[in-house]
């Protein structure tokens, strides 16, 4: 049997929403390059364009969309699914539940970048050596500058101690919530603390 006829069948034996999900998935995969090939792997529907790209299946709470090389790609709508802590692996993952409607343009958008990463022949391997980089609020390490023993401790600090005061200046909706926080980690930093230090059980 073909794989389209596979697909077909498959589809067409799934409840109703993920039907019509399933089916509009794969018309925008089509519409959005027509040298995209279907394929039947690993008892469900694949599309390949110069080799494996995307995954599709319905499940008993969802319609899932993975794409093999996700982490190579750039998910600026923020339709993946999030990782788990210290999961790190190639796959991202798209997941519709009954009621959801699909964001076509997010959708199209990764599907043009999963077709523009095969064709450019990158590995998985290539998204690994990638380091995380933060930005920090000017107004802070302004701040943290001006004080010697506070920025000595901000340099020491690892990646994620960093992020959680970051997050936290920029979170602020008002200007002076902004600067009393910067005020109140000015502090705290100059102690050595984390953001979330005071939380912990000693």
């Amino acid at each position: 049997m073909h794989a389209q006829e596979q697909i077909n069948l498959y589809i067409a034996d799934q409840p109703e929403w993920q039907r019509r999900l399933l089916v509009r998935m794969r018309q925008l995969i089509h519409s959005t390059d027509e040298n995209v090939e279907e394929t039947w792997r690993w008892n469900g529907p694949h599309f390949d364009h110069d080799g494996i790209m995307l995954g599709m299946a319905g499940f008993k709470t969802c319609v899932s969309v993975w794409f093999h090389k996700g982490s190579l790609i750039k998910d600026t709508h923020g339709v993946f699914e999030k990782l788990e802590k210290g999961e790190d692996k190639g796959n991202r993952v798209y997941k519709l539940h009954e009621g959801d409607k699909i964001d076509e343009k997010a959708f199209v958008d990764l599907l043009k970048q999963a077709i523009k990463v095969n064709q450019s022949g990158a590995k998985l391997s290539d998204a690994r050596p990638t380091k995380k980089t933060l930005t920090v609020p000017p107004d802070l390490e302004g701040c943290l500058k001006k004080d010697e023993e506070a920025w000595m401790h901000w340099e020491k600090f690892n990646y994620t101690h960093k992020k959680e005061y970051v997050e936290w200046i920029t979170d602020a909706k008002q200007d002076e919530t902004r600067k009393r926080r910067i005020a109140q980690a000015l502090e705290m930093i100059r102690d050595g603390m984390g953001k979330e230090d005071k939380y912990k059980v000693k």
